[in-house]
């Protein structure tokens, strides 16, 4: 179950994000919700984290989306599964982000025994198509 803050963010989600991927508390990334069907975070613009004409790193959008990728396929692992690791990832990038927040959606395509593929969108604040992630994740056994 979520717990959303006064802020209409997803407090229990941050705090899984940051306990389990600490570099994503580095980027400033927050999480708006968590679930088996949806995962969505979102980073705030900032000069630190963009190229040299003011657009977030494309780096940055693709941590962005991996980090609700591998929750949303930890949130879908079969019984008995450890963990997941990202195996492949493709990225189309539509257009740059120079303000705001760049928010990331991923929802599971297949929740498999050994593979589980996610596809994740991120968006601008007005709702633009920014990026289209493709992403297969290995479940880890013991």
């Amino acid at each position: 179950m979520d717990t959303v803050s006064a802020a209409g963010l997803d407090d229990e989600g941050t705090a899984l994000f940051h306990r389990t991927m600490p570099f994503t508390e580095r980027l400033g990334i927050e999480v708006l919700r968590h679930s088996r069907e949806l995962v969505v975070a979102r980073l705030a613009h900032d000069a630190s984290l963009c190229t040299l004409g003011g657009a977030l790193h494309g780096g940055v959008l693709m941590s962005l989306a991996d980090s609700a990728a591998a929750v949303c396929a930890f949130l879908n692992l079969p019984e008995g599964a450890q963990g997941t690791t990202t195996i492949e990832s493709k990225t189309n990038f539509l257009r740059p982000v120079r303000g705001g927040h760049a928010t990331a959606s991923a929802r599971p395509l297949h929740a498999g025994g050994r593979v589980i593929v996610v596809e994740t969108e991120v968006r601008d604040d007005e709702g633009h198509l920014v990026a289209k992630v493709s992403q297969s994740q290995a479940v880890l056994r013991a």
